[in-house]
């Protein structure tokens, strides 16, 4: 039986749907235990490729030759020559990741949060492979999308088929883990783009401030985006009320965690604005605001469909950054408890200005890795 190609967007719906999974990553062990292809009901094991090209008795006795298995490599190759010798061995459902992890990092799972009061939708889309959350608002022809990732062609097709045309183009705040698709898709549709004044001062292009008191109106007169000044993880970071119901709190407030605060080297400063935001602006808000963050932190975070938010009270009661409200202890968790920095975090941020224009493969290697934009106990 010869070895399968599965891509990115059937794996995703596996790992959404929760089904048993079962991986096998070739790369080295280095990278492996950098950044890995995770899920709840996902089973791993790393194997390094060259350690399984004499033969593959390294993992003969640890695999069933009967279960699925699924190959990953960096790009797809070293897994589809995995894949053959497996085959050659008598494993007999066996498939590679077509693209590897560089197609799964680029992977967009749309899911659906809600209908609007007024008519129209919510979705988000998830990038499983990075933790990053973006969302689209459709509503009587007219669509915004916020926090958009770098493949805006997923952002077309999607308002394509939904007969909607994209008119808006935000962003919470100026991103550091991941580029931006914001201005280039605001280009090709010929929409608005939105990005926090507090956070514009060195961008190179034109854009309409994102600030609050001021409404977007996307579609019918029900649905509104509000913005809500909540900085902390950027000078500028600005959280957004959807119809009343939905807070998106970019990287500032997660459901497992809180957004750092030092990314750009002001860990001191911004720290006392995210506490601000958190304690004073977040907490006097409707507790049954669902809270729709911009990344993930946790596979746990997933519930069942693959939606990934909580209501802002549930938050307050369980979110371990915000049982900190004395100064000193959150001042400690925000210095103490600071992940390692995303991979290529200052030449991302150039790009979101438009000061750095990578070309695509540099994009990618930029992009490489895991979102490290949470502080978690």
């Amino acid at each position: 039986m010869a070895v399968e190609i599965i891509d990115s967007d059937a794996l995703a719906k596996k790992i959404i749907n929760k089904s048993d999974t079962f991986i096998l990553d070739v790369r080295n062990t280095e990278e492996f235990e950098d950044w890995k292809i995770e899920g709840e009901h996902v089973q791993i094991m790393n194997e390094p490729y060259f350690n399984l090209l004499d033969d593959v008795s390294a993992i003969e006795e640890k695999i069933s030759k009967n279960q699925e298995v699924i190959v990953v490599c960096a790009k797809g190759g070293s897994s589809q020559l995995v894949g053959e010798l497996l085959d050659d061995a008598g494993f007999t459902n066996v498939f590679s990741l077509e693209g590897g992890m560089k197609a799964w990092s680029e992977h967009l799972e749309p899911v659906k949060i809600a209908d609007l009061k007024g008519g129209g939708e919510l979705f988000q889309f998830v990038r499983l492979g990075k933790g990053c959350l973006s969302y689209f608002i459709s509503s009587e022809g007219e669509a915004a999308v916020i926090d958009p990732s770098r493949m805006i062609d997923v952002y077309q097709k999607f308002a394509e088929e939904r007969n909607v045309q994209i008119t808006h183009i935000i962003d919470t705040h100026l991103h550091a883990d991941h580029i931006s698709g914001g201005k280039s898709l605001a280009d090709e549709v010929n929409g608005t783009y939105y990005l926090p004044p507090g956070d514009a001062t060195d961008v190179t292009y034109r854009f309409e401030a994102l600030e609050e008191r001021s409404q977007i109106q996307v579609g019918s007169a029900t649905v509104n985006v509000q913005p809500i000044y909540s900085p902390g993880h950027t000078p500028g970071s600005t959280s957004l009320i959807i119809d009343e119901a939905y807070l998106l709190t970019g990287d500032i407030l997660f459901v497992a965690s809180i957004g750092r605060p030092d990314l750009a080297g002001k860990a001191d400063a911004w720290a006392v604005d995210l506490q601000e935001t958190l304690f004073q602006r977040f907490i006097r808000l409707p507790e049954e605001l669902l809270v729709l963050p911009a990344h993930y932190a946790f596979v746990k975070e997933l519930k069942t469909g693959g939606e990934v938010s909580a209501p802002l009270g549930k938050l307050y009661e369980k979110n371990p950054g915000l049982q900190l409200e004395d100064e000193r202890e959150f001042r400690r968790m925000l210095t103490e408890n600071l992940p390692q920095q995303p991979n290529a975090y200052d030449k991302i941020r150039q790009t979101n200005m438009g000061k750095f224009v990578p070309d695509h493969q540099e994009k990618n290697d930029m992009e490489l890795g895991p979102n490290r934009c949470a502080i978690h106990e």
